[in-house]
């Protein structure tokens, strides 16, 4: 890829503050909306906010909008845009960079920053931004000078949204924000170390064709690289022609459809039985965009002891990191798919896998208790996917309410689940969900929320009520911890520290003190009522769903446990 990147050049006709060239370079990169929350250090750039027509999400706090820029960056195609003041505003925003940069999600985040002559002095809401963020971004800026304003913007949307998306941060001081100057917009990006390879290695891909030819136990596993590089119809074509069976990753549900006859559901610590015994039994694991986290792999040393491992990926640095690759190919999804698929490929001689994969599909199906009152976890995500006929766009915080939502609603397309992948941030659910309903106004957006996780983030009923988002909130309550709660029993001999809470809200009562509907279900005939009641209508409501309280999350992997070595199957 060329480092240099064209743009128009435009010089200005006037005299600008930085707060106003801010505000310029937001609409040369065509910014809709900003997700952010005032304060002292950005007053400048709100003030030039207010006098042009960016749209301005104000979240109840910055964790909040950060999560709420995630949830849109991840359904909407373009990157989320934030602002945060110095201080306390930037490192509230800390945890949604880093859950971005965990999941490859495009943002770009604006921190304002003390003026530039006490930087260092410790002076009121001062905190080394750059410093705090720098693990943690893909990229990070203080403007020092505004002539260089400008540039860094238009370096940091690139950069954001190119190669491996992630989040880049640019810490504006107050002063700089209200300097007066005329500089010209740059006419180029131009970062000779920065050159994301799209174009995959021709040979490699031969040797990934040959590769399938001789297989005789072939499996796809299809991540988040799928949807990131738009790449889920050339996924379908390969698995399809070459009749190969396809796994996601928890971050890639949708590249592949769920009730596609080759699908064999998520794989990893609550994956499937069928999914799980295919990655353990493969003779070759062809990876797309997935960077084999351990949370997939188990134990290492019995993660597919058996295959000759294909790892597409757009970042080099994921290749061979934790799964040692055999054909390594540092490229886009698409590309490399596409590549692939114009070779003439051989159809794999792999009757008698297909069969087996099939009959495990057939013979170990995901189940659930019947030996506790209150309503099926499971149960209530199948009514939810039947009401909204799979179309839905879904977010979740995590815990078991995720891991139900990954396993049973059953994504067919692209672009239609959003949860925190490889943070596990709880709080992230709702706003994310808030996000994706100013992306798509007009879907169905659902948080699939815990009791606990919804009270980290619960202040935003009050951006729903005011701006009439009709997002849906399924809290999933057990009145507990519940993953916490799962693993307490099942590895600390049910010595629940700290994992139980009996003192709730009563939430339907929340959700009215802000103008909500809210509903209270305790069986399983009252939450299908409600859900075809509300599920569909253009207003938001809330629905506290009394689930079944020691509801476990099956099948599992057990810490150290290798893929083969699942606890709660049942046939």
């Amino acid at each position: 890829m060329n480092a240099k990147v064209k743009t128009e050049a435009k010089p200005l006709k006037q005299a600008m503050s930085g707060a106003e060239l801010f505000i310029e370079a937001l609409k040369k990169e065509e910014v809709e909306v900003v997700f952010g929350y005032p304060g002292g250090a950005v007053l400048p750039l709100y003030d030039a906010l207010y006098r042009n027509p960016i749209r301005h999400i104000l979240a109840r706090h910055e964790q909040a909008a950060i999560h709420a820029a995630e949830g849109y960056a991840r359904v909407a195609g373009k990157p989320g845009v934030v602002i945060a003041t110095s201080g306390p505003g930037a490192t509230n925003l800390v945890t949604g960079i880093t859950d971005a940069m965990m999941d490859s999600l495009p943002l770009v985040v604006f921190t304002g920053q003390v003026a530039t002559g006490v930087i260092g002095t410790d002076a009121f809401q001062e905190a080394d931004v750059i410093g705090i963020t720098m693990p943690i971004t893909k990229h990070n800026y203080q403007v020092r000078d505004l002539k260089e304003l400008p540039r860094i913007i238009r370096e940091a949307f690139h950069i954001a949204t190119t190669g491996r998306p992630g989040p880049v941060l640019i810490d504006i001081p107050k002063d700089i924000a209200t300097t007066i100057s005329n500089p010209e917009f740059v006419t180029e990006v131009d970062l000779p170390g920065y050159q994301p390879n799209l174009t995959p290695n021709v040979l490699q891909v031969k040797k990934l064709a040959d590769a399938i030819a001789q297989a005789k136990k072939p499996l796809i596993l299809a991540g988040a690289g799928v949807l990131h590089g738009g790449a889920s119809g050339e996924l379908l074509s390969l698995a399809e022609q070459m009749n190969i069976p396809v796994v996601n990753t928890l971050l890639g549900l949708g590249s592949f459809p769920a009730d596609h006859p080759l699908f064999l559901g998520m794989g990893g610590m609550h994956g499937t039985y069928t999914a799980n015994m295919a990655m353990y039994e493969s003779d070759l694991l062809i990876n797309i965009g997935a960077r084999f986290d351990d949370r997939l792999t188990g134990n290492l040393q019995h993660f597919a002891p058996e295959a000759l491992v294909a790892h597409i990926d757009i970042d080099p640095a994921e290749i061979g990191k934790n799964v040692d690759t055999h054909i390594p190919i540092v490229a886009d999804a698409k590309e490399a798919l596409q590549k692939l698929l114009e070779l003439d490929l051989t159809e794999p001689q792999a009757n008698e896998w297909r069969l087996k994969v099939k009959q495990n599909k057939k013979e170990y199906p995901l189940w659930n208790s019947e030996d506790e009152e209150g309503i099926s976890p499971q149960r209530l995500m199948e009514t939810i996917h039947e009401v909204t006929d799979g179309e839905a766009i879904m977010t979740t915080d995590v815990g078991q309410h995720q891991m139900w939502a990954a396993q049973y609603y059953g994504f067919n397309k692209p672009g239609r689940w959003i949860t925190s992948g490889g943070l596990g941030t709880m709080g992230f659910g709702f706003p994310a969900a808030i996000g994706a309903q100013i992306a798509f106004p007009d879907d169905t957006v659902i948080a699939i929320v815990g009791d606990a996780g919804f009270q980290m983030t619960l202040q935003e009923l009050g951006l729903i009520a005011e701006l009439n988002l009709p997002v849906k909130i399924v809290i999933y309550n057990n009145e507990a911890l519940g993953m916490v709660r799962q693993w307490q029993e099942t590895f600390y001999e049910e010595r629940y520290s700290q994992s139980l809470l009996p003192c709730q809200p009563d939430f339907v009562k929340l959700a009215e003190a802000y103008g909500i509907k809210g509903y209270s279900v305790s069986t399983e005939e009252e939450a299908e009522s409600v859900l075809r009641e509300t599920l569909n209508s253009r207003e938001p409501v809330l629905i506290d769903c009394r689930i079944k309280p020691k509801e476990k999350v099956y099948p599992m992997i057990a810490p150290g446990a290798g893929l083969h070595e699942m606890i709660g199957v049942k046939p």
